[in-house]
């Protein structure tokens, strides 16, 4: 049986139920192997060669997949359509010992039958432009985020990270903020009448003050606004000029990553990440009682608001029948993708337009139908008629005073009748027609009001103009927006205010010292011309080493800079590569850093300082006792080599010391539970929560990066329970019996 393997389980589900069983179809659980999680993984000297590693947890699913795949009569790599999901198929090819020009590669744009079964017959060789277009991206990541995260570490505090989009997304938060604080409102007045003809024939309107002598009229003070007051009293309101138009409003274009999100945002006031995730579930596929499990949406990470001749005949059908032929153009809507987009995808749409959001209603969840309706209905509205307002517009004067009264009343629904633009609540628009009035008509003022107004500051951003922000500047794609909008949440760097962003005071401080010492990496233009370069391996015209090359230099002279300003720089030789020596003050006091940071990251200790009677657990040094936010402490002198630390002072009689904590270095203590059991804890707790069942060593797997561990019967092994790595135990020769 041939193998089709997919990345989640929920598409693999929904697969296999259109396949019938007539192949075999599994999931990797995404990417198999990645760069390692806790080292750069990237030969800066040997031409930025990425090195991989297989990714945590993913052993067992590599010995299953491999097992099936030498079983298999063939195998289909059926991940997603893009960059990344190209990534994985070679990953997997490579790991699986699949031939390298073989056409095992399948795509699909929806996840349907017919979607399915023609990829099978059509599959091709892996792009390895689209390989290469992820390759830099991440190395290029790696690259920014390793190198900048342990100096904001350094510079301002621990548990701090940045990211080559994510930082710059970060600066037009902040930089937002700042605007807003200093900004300085201006006082303004707005003039209206309430008019109505003098045989009172027609109902009253309301018209603003707009022009003195011809040119617009801005009225800054009261003062000035009871002057135009006395003087509109002593006048006559008369009609200046009476327009009538049919404005028309054209349907919105399909939705496409970006737009999906705002939309959701603005009319469901549901997060960016939340968004994607419901709608990634549509894409993959969801349980419906009786027809099983189906997938509802195209591929939903796209820029492109292009659709395919069939769904858009499909759509014109759809519309006619239920809508009627007035509510169809006469030739189908064509919409042109913004600039830069990749349009590899059609627009977010519809699999099967006779699934109505309506039958479905009761078998959706509520945010996963609200997402599967918007998605709909757009689509829809975007193959309709244009909306139709009948608008009058009447220009009125009072001596030297001009005002304007405008109404618009809908004359033909369209797309309307499926599905309405987003207004914000503060967006002022007249609604119903004026009454039918001649040139020349006198007036009669029923009313005429002064109101102070005040200029208001730039808004906050919102998810939905955060995405729009970053779209509109080139930085990021639609695969990112989300994300990135979720590590600034999660972070802590921005907070909530309703649905506003607010930065929080960290973020001032990352956003500062990185425009500071890295202008080029914070600066818009320069991230939106990268994201171009990196597009443009895509399409096979850049060679994805040479951009990485142009960038990391100058980077890693910026970052020197960076790491030794402020710093004072000795006469001492670095051992390793002989450049001066920098004293820098640390978390744990005075040490020697190299200048040649990052190529050299030789670090010594320095200073005197006062020494303890205990030795190091891991290293067997003299510590020494040092401040630090929750009081004394001893640690090691060999700091940064070895990072152990101990409590200052004599444990009380009860406690016992075993083991190192491999997330901090500290001892764990020797705790037992309610019921009796032996456990391990950190004597840093609360601020360090890790706990083992098992005495730590305080290493970490090489496999997986969880926490080694000694057994009751001495064996040391990973405590991770899906990993099976094991330290070889030394066997001692048998002696022979006399």
């Amino acid at each position: 049986m041939d193998l089709i393997i997919v990345e989640s389980p929920s598409k693999a589900k929904t697969i296999a139920r259109y396949l019938g069983g007539s192949y075999r179809v599994d999931a990797s659980g995404g990417h198999i192997r990645d760069l390692p999680p806790k080292k750069l993984g990237v030969s800066v000297e040997h031409n930025y060669e990425p090195r991989y590693v297989t990714s945590p947890g993913k052993e067992e699913v590599i010995r299953r997949l491999t097992e099936e795949a030498s079983r298999a009569g063939r195998v289909y790599l059926a991940t997603d359509p893009d960059r990344e999901g190209e990534a994985i198929s070679w990953h997997l090819q490579t790991v699986l010992g699949l031939p390298e020009d073989g056409a095992n590669r399948i795509e699909f744009n929806e996840i349907s039958p017919k979607a399915v079964k023609y990829a099978l017959q059509h599959p091709r060789r892996i792009d390895y432009n689209l390989v290469d277009a992820q390759q830099a991206r991440r190395v290029l990541d790696r690259l920014v985020g390793y190198k900048l995260s342990p100096l904001l570490n350094n510079k301002i505090q621990n548990g701090l990270s940045a990211g080559r989009v994510q930082s710059v997304a970060l600066r037009l938060v902040v930089e937002r903020e700042r605007e807003i604080l200093a900004f300085v409102p201006e006082e303004y007045w707005t003039i209206a009448a309430q008019l109505q003809d003098l045989g009172e024939q027609y109902p009253s309107f309301r018209a603003l003050l707009e022009k003195k002598n011809g040119k617009k009229c801005k009225v800054g003070s009261k003062k000035e606004a009871d002057a135009i007051l006395a003087a509109l009293a002593a006048g006559q309101y008369k009609v200046l000029s009476v327009k009538k138009t049919v404005a028309r409003s054209h349907a919105p274009a399909p939705f496409t990553t970006s737009t999906l999100q705002q939309d959701a945002s603005n009319k469901l006031g549901m997060t960016a990440p939340e968004t994607m995730l419901m709608a990634q579930h549509l894409y993959e596929g969801m349980d419906l009682d009786k027809e099983g499990h189906v997938a509802f949406v195209t591929y939903i990470r796209t820029d492109s608001t292009r659709v395919s001749a069939e769904a858009q005949a499909a759509a014109r059908e759809y519309i006619a029948e239920k809508y009627g032929k007035e509510y169809l153009p006469e030739k189908p809507n064509f919409y042109a993708s913004k600039k830069g987009a990749q349009d590899a995808h059609e627009a977010i749409r519809p699999i099967d337009l006779s699934r109505t959001p309506e039958s479905v209603k009761k078998l959706l969840d509520k945010k996963h139908y609200n997402v599967y309706k918007l998605i709909y209905d757009r689509f829809v509205a975007s193959q309709m008629s244009e909306a139709q307002y009948d608008v009058m517009q009447i220009e009125i004067e009072n001596g030297a005073y001009g005002f304007r009264a405008s109404g618009r009343a809908l004359k033909f629904a369209g797309f309307t009748a499926v599905y309405a633009d987003f207004r914000s609540p503060d967006e002022d628009e007249a609604k119903g027609l004026l009454p039918p009035l001649e040139e020349g008509a006198p007036l009669n003022a029923l009313g005429v009001d002064a109101e102070q107004k005040f200029t208001k500051p730039p808004v906050r951003y919102t998810d939905a103009s955060l995405v729009k922000a970053m779209e509109d500047k080139g930085i990021g794609r639609p695969s990112t927006y989300a994300s990135i909008i979720s590590v600034l949440t999660k972070r802590k760097y921005v907070e909530k205010d309703g649905k506003y962003m607010k930065p929080t005071e960290i973020a001032y401080r990352i956003t500062d010292m990185l425009v500071q010492y890295f202008t080029d990496v914070m600066d818009v233009g320069f991230t939106a011309d990268m994201e171009e370069k990196l597009d443009e391996i895509e399409e096979g015209g850049k060679d994805w080493r040479s951009i990485i090359a142009a960038f990391y230099p100058p980077f890693e002279a910026q970052l020197r800079a960076a790491s030794t300003d402020g710093d004072e720089v000795t006469e001492i030789r670095c051992e390793k590569c002989g450049s001066p020596m920098v004293r820098k003050t640390g978390k744990y006091g005075k040490y020697l850093a190299c200048s040649n940071y990052p190529a050299c990251s030789n670090i010594v200790s320095e200073g005197e300082a006062e020494l303890s009677d205990t030795a190091c657990p891991k290293c067997g040094a003299q510590m020494v006792i040092k401040s630090g936010r929750y009081g004394k402490f001893l640690a090691c002198p060999n700091y940064p080599a070895c990072k152990s630390t101990l409590p200052y002072g004599e444990p009380p009689a009860d406690e016992v010391f075993e083991g190192v904590c491999p997330e901090c270095g500290k001892p764990t203590k020797r705790l037992k539970t309610r019921t009796g059991k032996t456990y391990y804890g950190c004597s840093g707790y609360p601020v360090c929560k890790f706990m083992s069942w098992d005495v730590p060593t305080g290493d970490k797997c090489p496999n997986c990066g969880g926490a080694l561990v000694k057994t009751a019967r001495g064996n040391v092994r990973c405590s991770n329970r899906d990993c099976s790595y094991k330290v070889p135990s030394e066997k001692k020769p048998r002696g022979k019996k006399a």
